[in-house]
């Protein structure tokens, strides 16, 4: 509704800011000024011990200088009450003793309506209500006995009961002066299809009223009696009040709690929502029935920024999971998102409660998982990546997936994950790519525990470098102070070779896709490399715009790559030996700098596997025979002659420019000797 002018300046005048806001908070009265209208207090949007927290009520704002929480009444009721902004307009005026302006006439007409039939909702309420307790409910009773729900949960829900009458409301409710076409405008009650009397739509059924965030009975559920019904649960239908999709079970009490600090349970039925509030968790509210739907979800992240969506573990359980992720994906933002609790199969909330206590419940709250792993279980679970072809086929569906992401941070970060995971699936050990492994265990245990990485090639123990060959004992204690085993390691070349690696894959962003497993792979030993290389990565994932080998999408790729890691960004580009590289100044050769890339890669590949094998040879050197140490020093002096040899690749026209590129390198190595000595 619209307001008139100044109705809200002359609101904000009567109300004294620290009254509402003292509510919430526990002042800090030495720090405190309170003839002037200063106030210090924790803050109540994060946990903290200090008075960050001011309030000034001679300006009627507050600001955090912790968390920079900041506003006026308004926002502080919406903020803390998840009130909407009419809402908390209503509240503040009911203090300040005004009165809020009416509506035009149509509005008007509209509002007493929908009063009216809140009324005779209320009412039958408390005729459903009532006849719980008679004879005829007692088999009611008996059910809600067995499902522990005592007489002060049924109180607190207002749970009833419609016996098994055709007009048993209708006749209660007309004979105290309701309309009758009140009751059918309400979802009460229905007219038959051939003409004559209303019946009830309610009939032998439990009663659980469903409330709005305000409190108004808006329609009610009805759990049948009889197992051989043909709706076990059936709603109110769509009236003037009721709108089954916009609607949530314990809307009201489950704001209110959500706002003290308690964790949003989204949970599946009116049952479970009860058995939850009933173990003490309060914030708990139920879809109606169906799938969660979009208006439902704008209210739950009203309520909490990051809800807890609670399934049973059974296939449907799973399957609306995974709806609701691919409704989420395009309205998650920072600070909205989802988090998921699958179920013991088979167990509903009121069943875990029951059998393992209020304690396993939290446990499982507390363990909820992010949405982008269920994401992840969904495009993975129970299938094979055994071929290229069925690898590429699961980039393409994540790719899919990312980029119905609407917000371009979240869609970076997701990126980045679903990378990580691919990685711990493909790169941690995967020849054959299971995907019926868990998260982070891709492939045969065998062969991460024999040390497999990418295309086979055996690992170091660290996981960082690859090894020449089979690993084999060797060494004595004798041989500890060998030259090359106590050789420091060359920081300087690293760093060069690592700035050179990422200038090339900027320039040329459309290298980053096809190096994309081994720049994912490499260890990165400075950290502005490394936080630059995830950014690459990432800015590389977003492909919703043009294609990073045109123009426009090498623009787009670098504007989002100035976003994320100018600073690092800048650094990088202003060296002096990327500034003057030959595959950065020619920026419009794509396939010189490819073979410049896979040469720059190859060797420190190859030195970080030498370092790798003389690391692991000198642990291994207690004990151990000669002939083996001598053998595995020997297989990494060859790997270190080998990744002095051009590749193949480079063996053409443009295999003297690559090779000049790695000369010029070196040089550059070769004079930084005293940067090595200094460290």
């Amino acid at each position: 509704m619209s307001l008139p002018p100044g109705f809200l300046d002359e609101l904000r005048s009567r109300t004294t800011l620290s009254r509402v806001v003292g509510r919430k908070v526990v002042w800090d009265l030495r720090k405190s000024n309170q003839a002037k209208g200063d106030f210090w207090a924790p803050c109540p949007f994060h946990q903290e011990k200090s008075a960050s927290f001011h309030v000034d009520d001679r300006k009627g704002f507050y600001y955090c200088f912790g968390c920079q929480a900041k506003g006026d009444a308004l926002s502080f009721l919406r903020e803390t009450e998840s009130m909407s902004f009419i809402e908390a307009v209503e509240a503040l005026a009911r203090e300040a003793g005004m009165t809020m302006p009416a509506a035009d006439p149509a509005a008007a007409r509209r509002a007493d309506r929908r009063g009216e039939l809140a009324q005779v909702m209320d009412e039958a309420v408390r005729h459903y209500r009532l006849q719980l307790k008679t004879q005829g409910g007692a088999a009611a009773r008996d059910y809600l006995a067995r499902r522990r729900l005592d007489a002060a949960a049924q109180d607190r829900f207002e749970i009833g009961f419609a016996p098994d009458s055709r007009q048993g409301l209708f006749k209660a409710l007309t004979g105290r002066g309701i309309a009758a076409d009140l009751l059918l405008a309400a979802g009460l009650c229905a007219e038959p299809e051939g003409g004559g009397a209303p019946y009830d739509r309610f009939r032998d059924r439990i009663i659980f009223p469903i409330r709005d965030a305000r409190g108004r009975c808006t329609g009610l559920g009805g759990r049948a009696m009889d197992p051989n019904a043909r709706a076990k649960y059936l709603n109110s239908p769509e009236t003037e009040l009721f709108d089954k999709g916009r609607s949530l079970y314990n809307h009201g009490p489950a704001r209110e709690a959500a706002a003290k600090g308690q964790a949003l349970i989204v949970a599946e039925g009116y049952m479970d929502v009860i058995a939850l509030v009933g173990a003490g968790f309060a914030a708990a509210v139920a879809p109606l029935g169906t799938a969660i739907t979009e208006p439902q979800l704008r209210l739950i992240w009203a309520i909490h920024p990051e809800p807890v969506i609670m399934l049973d573990g059974d296939r449907a359980g799973i399957g609306a999971a995974m709806r609701l992720v691919d409704l989420a994906l395009p309205l998650i933002e920072a600070g909205q998102g989802l988090r998921f609790v699958i179920l013991p199969e088979g167990m509903d909330p009121d069943e875990l409660i029951g059998s393992r206590g209020p304690a396993a419940m939290a446990a499982l709250i507390a363990a909820a998982v992010p949405m982008v792993a269920l994401l992840w279980r969904r495009e993975t679970e129970g299938r094979d990546f055994d071929s290229p072809e069925r690898r590429a086929t699961l980039d393409k569906s994540l790719r899919a997936v990312v980029r119905r992401i609407s917000d371009p941070s979240i869609r970076g970060h997701y990126a980045e994950e679903i990378r990580r995971l691919r990685w711990q699936l493909f790169g941690a050990g995967a020849e054959t790519g299971r995907g019926n492994a868990p998260a982070g265990r891709g492939g045969k245990s065998g062969q991460r525990a024999a040390g497999f990485g990418p295309g086979g090639a055996m690992r170091d123990r660290s996981g960082r470098g690859r090894i020449a060959g089979p690993v084999e004992p060797g060494g004595l204690p004798g041989t500890r102070a060998s030259l090359l085993a106590a050789a420091p390691e060359p920081g300087v070349e690293d760093y060069l070779r690592e700035a050179m690696i990422l200038a090339v894959a900027i320039t040329h962003p459309v290298l980053v896709t096809a190096f994309e497993d081994r720049l994912a792979a490499l260890d990165m030993r400075d950290p502005g490399h490394a936080r630059l290389r995830q950014a690459v990565l990432s800015a590389a994932m977003d492909d919703s715009g043009p294609a990073l080998d045109d123009p426009e999408g090498i623009a787009a790729f670098r504007d989002r790559l100035d976003s994320a890691a100018g600073a690092d960004l800048e650094k990088l580009m202003r060296l002096a030996h990327v500034r003057i590289a030959p595959p950065v100044r020619r920026d419009d050769d794509a396939d010189f700098a490819r073979l410049c890339l896979a040469e720059e890669l190859a060797r420190l590949e190859a030195r970080r596997g030498i370092a790798a094998e003389v690391r692991d040879a000198v642990e291994d050197i207690g004990g151990l025979a000669d002939e083996g140490l001598t053998w595995r020093l020997g297989r990494a002096a060859e790997a270190g002659h080998r990744s002095e040899r051009p590749p193949l690749a480079a063996a053409d026209g443009d295999g003297d420019d690559s090779r000049a590129l790695s000369a010029q390198l070196q040089g550059l190595i070769d004079g930084a000797a005293w940067e090595k000595k200094k460290g």
